[in-house]
């Protein structure tokens, strides 16, 4: 702008702007000298209190008579005097403009923990574990059930009763149920709460040795672990279970007998009514294929009796999740697929579980995994 401003005189402004490609509004522009624009004044409500008045107010609330009390305390005691300066909200606001309104309590302000979202698609992909307490024979006497269960057919691949809670138990537990399944490095995702042996430094190093990732629950977030809660309120409810347990020996026999009911005869309704070891082992499509078969014989039959047309093949989910993701697509396993079925024939399985104990030190009595 400088370099037409000193070559326009001689040559014109447009020659000038042309030869140096700057658009002549442009150069305008920066002539002209703009005084700043003053700043609208909002006008003043008839209401609104006058300078004094809200000095006044100020004066009133910080006098040592009212110091301590809020505006609707200062207000109500000064009504019953017979004085009315103005309403507790004016007072409110009249205090935050000039930074006397805040919390005098310290605050604790927790930190921002991540959302855990898991998915699977395939059984051995992504556990659940947890830690309930189970009542002893007298007051004060506890034994801790540890449970580990895979949340895509909710086998329980591994359990263990112990007499305390610690993390050499649940790094045991790990270890042995890993190597029986085999696991394989970069297969397997562990979630858990925040108990301090599901937090271990043991853990977190054999989880790192074996290639499993791990996930924690949120703090005071019941429904970040929601298969193991499910699973131990099923355990507590089967008729088998007692108030209270004599023994040890006798807790082991009641877990012998509960896991082996829920694995192999417990009928789970997010598994359209498969058994867990059914879905573990990939049996399910044969046995749904068979189901399909003996309803079709008796629909042949009678088929006045199928209000609702012929039976449809019924079809597992086929993804499971902790929270489930909103971008689901991207945390599915390399090479599968979430598909749904257009089959009219097929029936898919409902996915119920949209939907987590803490530590503490103790002698082991014993261990078992399935």
């Amino acid at each position: 702008m400088e370099a037409i401003a000193t070559v326009a005189p001689e040559v014109g402004t447009r020659p000038a702007c042309l030869a140096l490609g700057i658009p002549r509004a442009s150069y305008y522009r920066t002539r002209q000298v703009r005084s700043p624009r003053p700043p609208s004044k909002r006008p003043c409500p008839p209401r609104a209190l006058s300078g004094p008045e809200r000095q006044g107010v100020l004066d009133v609330l910080h006098s040592e008579r009212f110091v301590d009390s809020s505006p609707h305390q200062v207000h109500a005691t000064l009504l019953e005097e017979g004085t009315w300066l103005c309403s507790p909200r004016t007072m409110y606001r009249l205090l935050g403009a000039t930074g006397e309104v805040r919390e005098r309590r310290n605050q604790l302000r927790h930190p921002d923990y991540p959302r855990p979202e898991l998915v699977a698609t395939r059984p051995n992909q992504a556990w659940s574990w947890d830690i309930t307490k189970l009542l002893g024979p007298g007051k004060g006497v506890y034994f801790y059930l540890y449970v580990i269960l895979d949340i895509f057919s909710r086998y329980v691949v591994g359990w263990m009763l112990a007499g305390k809670e610690n993390a050499t138990l649940a790094h045991r537990l790990v270890a042995e149920t890993c190597a029986k399944q085999g696991i394989l490095e970069g297969q397997l995702t562990l979630h858990a709460d925040r108990g301090s042996p599901m937090k271990s430094l043991s853990l977190a190093e054999l989880l790192l040795a074996l290639g499993v990732g791990k996930t924690h629950s949120r703090p005071r977030v019941s429904n970040d672990n929601p298969y193991s809660e499910s699973q131990f309120k099923t355990l507590k409810n089967w008729p088998g279970f007692p108030e209270r347990f004599a023994s040890s020996t006798h807790a082991h026999e009641v877990g012998r007998a509960f896991f082996a009911w829920y694995n192999r005869q417990h009928h789970h309704s997010a598994l359209c009514y498969l058994t867990p070891a059914v879905v573990h082992h990939g049996k399910a499509e044969e046995v749904l294929a068979h189901r399909h078969q003996i309803r079709l014989a008796a629909y042949r039959q009678r088929p006045e009796r199928f209000v609702a047309g012929p039976p449809r093949i019924e079809k597992l989910p086929e993804t499971v999740w902790i929270n489930r993701p909103e971008h689901a697509a991207h945390q599915l396993a390399p090479g599968s697929t979430q598909t749904t079925p257009d089959d009219p024939e097929v029936v898919p399985a409902i996915n119920t579980y949209e939907l987590r104990r803490p530590p503490k030190q103790a002698t082991v009595t014993a261990a078992a995994t399935l």
